[in-house]
């Protein structure tokens, strides 16, 4: 390494064990305490491959005297080997572990690196910055405080960076560093600097992005990072390490009012019950009065106790023990609120969704939605728009597919308490979790509560299940048959129909194909319109059995979360599932209507067992295997199955 670089490494900070030796030794006690009781800023590094990201983290893990002595010597021979600034140390070098990661097939969603100053201490979330990846950058930068976009001071504005400034605005990140980065390669020409600061503050104001700090850098030399640069003499603001230090932390929340979603009951004695969580907006002390939502009780604060003691005051950000003065209901999943100011109840919800699995979304089906720390299902409707992270334009779509947003309304199946993400993350922002799986699928960021959630009530029947049962003389069920095409369901469902009636039982049969001359004739075979043709269908099956009829669906009904949705939606009545199971060389051997032989012709697309999936039930109450069994004797099975459950309590 040559003798000037060596000369630019930064000296050491003083060690422990000099602070234990000689005279001025430093106080240990008090060194340690600064450093514990520091600040911590949380923030995200955005760029292109080419804009310097890498070279940026690394300088300032280099500046801030986190390069350990062996690290340092790995770095120079690595430069000399293969980094890209003729054997001068190339500090991008220092985060290239990761790119050495994916390039062995390891997945890495976000990369975090940690470093200190005597003000601070810093978390940087290092993501990629394509487009491919959207889904990467959101998730780390949801809990970030700031933003550093960096710009090619040769390129200027791209479309990437109005797609990293987007996803900023998005997950609510008020502080934007645009770091101008290589304008050593512009010869430090102040005009190309103000030109980029004024195109991006117009984009910046464009996304309500109010607070932008424009500085002029070179990762690479160390322009303006840690210390104002002699190569910039026109430049008088902040270098970006001192931005970055005075950057406040809170994302707003500290300011508003109170929340906390509770985590769990915490009773260790039988003196003590209060409610454990983190504090996530405002301050709370004794003697506030708080209201529980989603349930609306209120009561006053009379405690606030942790493991050191009670507390004077809590505020966000504080993990905490609320007691209150009154015997109320609250579990796992409620919030406790400041009383003149709750968050909001309710079961619709518009918002922006983050699309984050390989599986594209489907509207119609249900999911699982966590937010802060309440589950509840979650129903997607169809998107009112996608949203171009490149033009920002909106476009009109029926899904949404990997990395792609949109604006959609969710369905809830119970009331959750929430504010707008504006105002709060932590009780605003919502993950989406696939039911089957229990892999995260997507990421939301409310807008707000639908109003019609309010004008819409459920009306209280008089008329019951039971008395149905007793004018029909027996109880209701839903017998779902489910199978390729041509299994024989029809076949099967007519067949238990008939001896059904002939016992004196009511009943209605459901059938697929006549369901799509009336009900669901708007739709097509798609994923998404399989998905809302079968919750329809729900739909009427929970009517029908509301109104005490056995109801006997024949569906091919491909997916398995959607024969669980129905199994959810009729409640206590009794269904059955039954796996019509025909192998698919026979129900294509049969195909009574032609339609294995269009599919396989390309005349029809989307067909089950052709060119779309079907997910065999895993646990069928009666499976028939038609190969060896007629439909009359699967129906003498079905109605030998249902005897006891249909008769009256």
């Amino acid at each position: 390494m040559d003798a000037g670089r060596r000369a630019a490494q930064p000296a050491a900070q003083p060690s422990v064990r000099a602070a234990r030796h000689g005279a001025g030794a430093l106080d240990v006690d008090a060194f340690l305490s600064a450093h514990e009781h520091k600040s911590m800023l949380r923030f995200i590094t955005c760029g292109s491959v080419d804009d310097g990201k890498s070279t940026l983290i690394g300088r300032l893990l280099y500046e801030s005297k986190l390069v350990l002595d062996d690290q340092l010597a790995a770095l120079e021979a690595d430069s000399r080997r293969v980094g890209t600034q003729g054997g001068a140390l190339d500090f991008a070098l220092l985060v290239d572990g990761l790119q050495a990661e994916r390039e062995q097939g390891i997945t890495i969603d976000v990369a975090y690196r940690f470093f200190s100053t005597e003000r601070r201490t810093f978390i940087v979330a290092d993501t990629p910055g394509h487009e491919q990846y959207t889904r990467n950058m959101v998730t780390g930068a949801s809990t970030a405080d700031l933003a550093v976009i960096l710009v090619d001071a040769r390129k200027g504005v791209l479309t990437q960076t109005r797609r990293h400034s987007f996803l900023v605005s998005l997950v609510g990140i008020r502080q934007v560093v645009l770091a101008v980065n290589k304008l050593d390669l512009v010869g430090y020409d102040q005009a190309t600097f103000a030109a980029i600061d004024e195109e991006y503050r117009a984009l910046a104001g464009a996304l309500g992005i109010p607070d932008v700090r424009a500085v002029p850098v070179s990762a690479l030399v160390g322009d303006n990072l840690t210390s104002p640069s002699p190569n910039t003499p026109w430049y008088r603001g902040p270098d970006l390490m001192t931005i970055m230090e005075q950057a406040p932390a809170a994302d707003g929340a500290d300011g508003g009012p109170f929340r906390m979603p509770v985590q769990w009951v915490n009773r260790p004695t039988h003196e003590l019950r209060g409610f454990a969580g983190v504090v996530t907006g405002g301050t709370v002390r004794p003697g506030d009065r708080v209201r529980v939502q989603p349930s609306g009780v209120e009561s006053t604060v009379a405690r606030l106790v942790t493991a050191d003691g009670d507390l004077p005051a809590a505020e966000a950000g504080r993990s905490v023990t609320v007691t209150l003065a009154d015997e109320v209901d609250v579990s796992r999943g409620d919030v406790l609120c400041a009383a003149d100011r709750p968050a909001a109840v309710t079961d619709q919800i518009e918002a922006h969704v983050v699309w984050m699995a390989e599986q594209p979304m489907l509207p119609g089906r249900r999911y699982l939605l966590k937010l802060g720390t309440r589950t509840v299902n979650a129903t997607v409707e169809r998107p009112k728009y996608r949203i171009d992270v490149n033009s920002l334009e909106h476009v009109a779509a029926r899904g949404l597919a990997l990395n792609e947003i949109g604006v959609c309304n969710l369905g809830l199946d119970q009331p959750v308490a929430l504010d707008p993400y504006a105002d709060n993350r932590d009780t605003g922002g919502f993950i989406l979790i696939d039911r089957i799986t229990n892999a995260t699928v997507g990421a939301g960021m409310v807008h707000f509560g639908l109003r019609r959630a309010d004008n819409v009530h459920w009306q209280h029947l008089e008329v019951d299940a039971d008395a149905h049962a007793a004018l029909k003389g027996h109880r209701p069920a839903v017998v779902w048959l489910t199978g390729l095409s041509g299994a024989g369901k029809s076949t099967i469902a007519n067949a238990l129909e008939r001896k059904l009636h002939a016992a004196g039982v009511h009943t209605v049969l459901l059938d697929g194909d006549n369901l799509r001359h009336g009900l669901s004739r708007d739709l097509g075979f798609t994923d998404a319109d399989r998905v809302e043709n079968i919750r329809r269908a729900g739909e009427v099956c929970k009517l029908m059995a509301q109104a005490g009829l056995v109801v006997i669906a024949a569906f091919i009904s491909p997916f398995r979360d959607e024969r669980q949705m129905v199994r959810d939606m009729v409640g206590d009545v009794t269904f059955v599932e039954v796996f019509v199971d025909t192998p698919l060389d026979v129900a294509s051997g049969r195909d009574p209507k032609g339609l294995y032989a269009k599919a396989r012709r390309g005349d029809l697309r989307n067909f089950t067992g052709v060119d779309s999936p079907y997910e065999a039930p895993e646990s069928p109450e009666v499976r028939v295997d038609t190969t060896v069994t007629s439909a009359d004797e699967a129906a003498d099975r079905l109605v030998a199955h249902l005897g006891a459950h249909l008769r009256p309590r």
